[in-house]
């Protein structure tokens, strides 16, 4: 899995107006899940999470990352936010 994979998804998705996803895996080296997949961290912002709390943003992401998920995402971390909240 790669982060422009993930990128590529969220973008045709959800549209932000930001967007920073990056390839935390090698901080996880050795730990026991690393070898069921990649860790990333996500950063987007998009009109789309406006008034949603953060379930349902977060909801909304793992939604557009549909199959990338079980294909190679082993953790994720998200910072969801609409554009008045950056």
């Amino acid at each position: 899995m790669k982060a422009a994979e993930i990128e590529a998804a969220l973008r045709a998705a959800l549209a932000p107006t930001q967007l920073v996803v990056q390839d935390d895996s090698a901080l996880h080296a050795g730990h026991a899940g690393a070898r069921e997949g990649g860790h990333f961290s996500v950063t987007i912002c998009s009109e789309r999470f406006a008034g949603l709390g953060r379930v349902a943003r977060h909801r909304l992401v793992y939604h557009a990352l549909g199959p990338l998920v079980p294909a190679g995402i082993h953790a994720l971390a998200i910072d969801a936010r609409a554009p008045n909240e950056t």
